[in-house]
């Protein structure tokens, strides 16, 4: 399996919550290998679930302070044979430790609850070594994506879900039921051979936030770049004028609102890119490119790293009057003006497009902190599916336009004045507005009833070149078959 396949949800995997073959266990004796961080928290959350817990440790009078006193902690061979079902919380290097276990270990169900320090560092997994040693047990794999603190604060602070794999579907309903009472939702990942894909799980850091990171980073340094050569290198070279207190403030805060006005353009960029292969073939069951597919899986990243961004402007340019060398500024161009004799420098076109720049900023910050806040799952699993599309489509579209309400009333009539173009380059911000103008003017081409209503047409069935049977009645008053295409 891909790395790209463990960001997909576990849509294919069948959820054991409120599986009437699943029974609850209360009561049953739990056996525990090991004396770790997580053996301890596994045995404090058996015993607060009603179960009782038999701890095996090799030197038992030395770890039973550590465990709760409920819990009974003896040598590993006498656990083993108090209990049928027992979690084998030590790490892969020791599996051969219990080798001496092997005939007291016959018939019992082991749980294998270990990880790995590497993606795919062993040829087969953990669970299916731990089979390979003790072929006279069965072993389930399970509870290694919850971790220590989850099991010792409940489920309510933590992932829910415990996935399970095993060849046996019995030991898998067992492990099932004890999961199921301990406040976990178990969730069937089918035989063992998925134990590679659960123990790869809690290895991988933020797998569906890769691609947008780069993509961030990458606008990022594209746009610092632009910006620094116009800001810093171009005063340097042709003014001889060291401009290089701007970069820790000035060019990062005219950088960051170009990363988040085009990743929010990149947001709804897919959705046009697939609704015109939509109106181009006429048809919605033809499968789209896997780069336009990953994209399509990856607006929500891509909309809160935005968000990020412009949370991040916002900040810098509330800090813009606190620098130093914005102070000087101000005494020098006040002493300017006193030389000059000059008692009125009211500008009034300069003062309403900062008045409706910054009202228009604050706007389109507040709606898309909204969208960030519905994107939380807390929130989204509150909406029903009309809210939450109304949220992320209709508003975060408006945003959008705003977005580029704001960025025009910046840039005003600056894209008209010579003075502008540093080395012949442009204003960063005309080269913003190519993919978010590009976006809105396909928004507004797809809302015309004629295309809007065949695209909605395709999105219901319809299919272009697709031959339909229809009945008519024929002189005599009976009825007659014959076929038309649907594109008639």
């Amino acid at each position: 399996m891909t790395g790209g396949d463990m960001a997909k949800p576990l849509l294919g995997h069948r959820s054991m919550e409120g599986d009437p073959s699943i029974t609850p266990a209360a009561g049953r004796t739990i056996g525990v290998l090991g004396s770790g961080d997580f053996a301890r928290s596994l045995a404090i959350r058996l015993v607060c679930s009603g179960f009782k817990v038999v701890v095996g440790s090799r030197n038992p009078k030395r770890k039973a302070s550590l465990f709760p006193s409920a819990a009974e902690v003896t040598f590993q061979a006498e656990a083993v044979k108090k209990t049928d079902v027992i979690f084998v919380a030590v790490f892969r290097e020791h599996y051969s430790t219990l080798c001496d276990l092997a005939d007291v270990l016959v018939g019992k169900i082991l749980v294998d609850v270990s990880n790995n320090t590497e993606i795919n560092h062993h040829k087969e997994s953990n669970a299916e070594y731990l089979a390979s040693l003790f072929p006279a047990c069965t072993v389930v794999k399970g509870f290694n994506v919850v971790s220590a603190w989850t099991l010792q604060s409940g489920a309510r602070d933590g992932n829910k879900q415990v996935l399970i794999c095993s060849n046996n579907q019995e030991a898998k309903r067992t492990v099932a039921e004890i999961a199921q009472v301990m406040g976990f939702t178990p969730v069937d990942m089918g035989c063992m051979r998925s134990a590679c894909e659960i123990e790869n799980i809690p290895l991988r850091l933020l797998p569906a936030w890769k691609i947008p990171t780069f993509l961030a980073l990458g606008l990022f340094l594209c746009f610092f770049t632009y910006n620094l050569i116009r800001q810093v290198i171009h005063p340097y070279i042709r003014e001889q004028k060291n401009k290089l207190y701007k970069i820790p403030i000035e060019v990062v805060n005219t950088t960051l609102p170009c990363v988040a006005y085009v990743m929010l353009s990149l947001v709804y960029l897919p959705g046009v890119l697939a609704a015109c292969s939509q109106l181009y073939y006429g048809t919605k069951y033809r499968r789209f490119p896997d780069w336009l597919d990953q994209w399509l899986q990856h607006r929500k990243q891509i909309g809160l790293l935005s968000f990020f961004c412009a949370a991040l402007h916002a900040v810098y340019s509330l800090c813009l009057p606190m620098r130093r060398s914005h102070r000087y500024q101000l005494i020098e161009m006040a002493v300017k003006q006193a030389v000059e004799k000059k008692m009125n420098i009211w500008v009034e076109e300069e003062v309403w497009r900062m008045e409706i720049y910054i009202s228009v900023g604050i706007i389109a910050l507040g709606l898309l902190s909204l969208l960030a806040i519905t994107s939380l799952p807390s929130i989204a699993n509150s909406l029903n599916w009309r809210e939450f599309s109304f949220i992320q489509s209709t508003l975060g579209f408006i945003a959008l336009v705003i977005s580029t309400l704001h960025t025009l009333t910046y840039g005003w009539s600056r894209a008209f004045d010579e003075n502008q173009y540093k080395f012949y380059l442009p204003p960063t911000y005309t080269l913003t507005l190519l993919v978010p103008c590009t976006v809105i003017l396909a928004k507004v081409i797809f809302s015309l009833p004629c295309i809007q209503q065949r695209l909605l047409r395709i999105r219901r069935g319809w299919e272009k070149g697709r031959y339909v049977k229809f009945v008519l009645p024929s002189a005599t008053g009976e009825y007659s078959s014959g076929e038309t295409s649907s594109n008639v």
